[in-house]
């Protein structure tokens, strides 16, 4: 059994993917606050309920098939990819600037630090799980 098999662990990974697609797209936000016509975009919720309609494993077909370049090669299958946690979405700041620009770099920084808080306590959360298993495979008396 690998870890991937227990449900707790698998949303825990793909909270974890969430929050780093999540503070990607902040990266771009704050790298793009002079570039005009710029709008600020986040990532779409996780949602726990979201995650228990789909097919429990969290993994589906991805449409990307590998090419075989050479007859030598073998022929290889679709791959499986976790889901997306969510997709980009335009997010509605509160100012935009006369050039059209719409991000607001006060509230890139109190997303950027949200998403850390979150990411951390996700990250000790994992930890503390995998703490527990190792416990529960320890032999007795030991």
């Amino acid at each position: 059994m690998s870890t991937g098999d227990i449900p707790l662990l698998s949303m825990l990974r793909q909270r974890l993917g969430y929050l780093s697609d999540r503070q990607k797209v902040i990266a771009e936000n704050v790298a793009n606050a002079d570039t005009p016509g710029y709008l600020a975009r986040d990532v779409k919720p996780f949602r726990f309920d979201a995650h228990m309609a789909s097919d429990g494993a969290g993994l589906r077909a991805s449409s990307v098939q590998p090419s075989q370049t050479r007859s030598g090669h073998m022929a290889g299958k679709p791959m499986k990819s976790p889901p997306s946690p969510g997709r980009i979405v335009k997010a509605a700041d509160s100012e935009t600037t006369l050039d059209g620009n719409g991000v607001v770099l006060e509230d890139q920084m109190i997303k950027m630090t949200e998403t850390r808080m979150q990411y951390d306590a996700a990250i000790g959360f994992y930890q503390k799980s995998m703490a527990l298993l190792r416990l529960a495979a320890r032999p007795p008396g030991r």
